[in-house]
């Protein structure tokens, strides 16, 4: 294979990472529940938290703890796709630097998947205590 060749094909690994990259970043479509979420910060979700009595208030914080849960999933997608891209890319420098750019999102693979997981719980526990003021 001749310079140009190779070149050319770093390129296209680079242009293909990036493609899958955006795509699985942009390819989310925002629910209602995450447009809900989002305007519920740090500082009112503990003091929603703090206060919650009504059915309303606990469903508002499962659909905030759902939506984390459902961006954490997305993002689990994001560093699997990068996985599969870095994987595929040969023209890496060297064995470490695959090996530590794969690591660092095999990482993020596994702690997106445990942080989805413990805000779905969290969402449910919500879901059942406002089920549980409903009949109050």
């Amino acid at each position: 294979m001749n310079r140009n060749s190779a070149r050319f094909l770093s390129i296209l690994s680079v242009l293909s990472l990036a493609v899958v990259v955006a795509v699985t970043a942009f390819g989310q479509t925002p629910s209602a529940q995450q447009s809900k979420a989002e305007h519920l910060d740090k500082q009112q979700l503990n003091v929603l938290i703090a206060s919650a009595k009504t059915p309303a208030e606990h469903q508002r914080i499962a659909q905030f703890y759902e939506a984390k849960a459902q961006d954490y999933r997305a993002q689990t997608q994001q560093h699997e796709a990068m996985i599969a891209a870095y994987k595929a890319n040969s023209s890496l420098s060297t064995d470490k630097n695959r090996a530590s750019t794969i690591g660092h999102c095999e990482y993020f693979v596994q702690t997106f998947k445990e942080m989805a997981v413990k805000s779905h719980e969290l969402a449910e526990m919500h879901d059942q205590m406002a089920k549980a003021a409903e009949q109050k």
